[in-house]
C-alpha cells in the first residue's frame, strides 16, 4: 500500500482513504471467501453496460463461480444490438464435470439467479486454462481482443502464451 503521492499527501487521501471510514480504497474489485481470504479480481472501473445497468466483470464472474462446476471465470463485454452490450463468459470447468450445454444453461441461469436476467451470458464458452500475467492474474483485455479478432498488442509480460489459441477456439 502506498503511504502517499509524489508532493500529494492531500490528493492521496481524498483518493484512497475518502470512500469509506478506516478503509483504503485501492480500486480494484475484491471478494472475500467463507474462509476469510481476500480475492483481488480487477480494476472497480472495468464495468460492463448491460442495457443501462453496470456490472463488474467480476461480480459476474463471482456469481458463475458460485455454481460448483466453476473453477475460474473470465467475464467479457461484447456488442449487442438489443442491449448495447452482452456478457460473454469463458469457465473452467471443475474436475468431475462435464462441459457441455447442460452445464452451459446452468452456469446462465446461476447467473442471472445472482445478478438479474440482463447479465445472464449471451455465451458460456469453455476453455482449459486462460491467458495470465507472471502474478496469475487474467488478462481480461488479451481474452477481450482475441474474441473480437484484434490485435492483442504487447503480450510479452503473459506466462502461458498457448491459453491464447485456447480461448480462440473455445465452444
Amino acid at each position: 500500500m502506498t503511504k502517499s503521492l509524489w508532493s500529494g499527501d492531500e490528493r492521496y487521501l481524498n483518493e484512497y482513504w475518502s470512500t469509506w471510514d478506516d478503509l483504503w480504497d485501492h480500486g480494484d474489485w475484491a471478494q472475500k471467501d467463507e474462509d476469510g481470504f481476500w480475492f483481488l479480481h480487477g480494476r472497480a472501473d472495468d464495468a460492463l453496460n448491460v442495457a443501462g445497468r453496470k456490472v463488474g466483470p467480476a461480480e459476474v464472474e463471482g456469481a458463475a463461480m458460485d455454481h460448483a462446476a466453476v473453477n475460474q471465470a473470465a467475464a467479457i463485454g461484447a456488442d449487442d444490438d438489443t442491449t448495447g452490450t452482452a456478457v460473454v463468459l469463458y469457465v473452467i470447468v471443475e474436475d468431475g464435470f462435464e462441459a457441455g450445454d447442460d452445464l452451459r444453461e446452468e452456469i446462465r441461469e446461476q447467473v442471472g439467479a445472482e445478478l438479474g436476467k440482463p447479465f445472464r451470458p449471451r455465451e458460456v464458452l469453455f476453455v482449459e486454462a486462460f491467458p495470465k500475467t507472471q502474478s496469475g492474474k487474467i488478462i481480461r483485455r488479451a481474452v477481450q481482443a482475441t474474441y473480437e479478432g484484434e490485435d492483442l498488442g504487447d503480450m510479452s509480460s503473459i506466462e502461458n502464451p498457448a491459453a491464447l489459441e485456447a480461448i480462440e477456439n473455445a465452444r
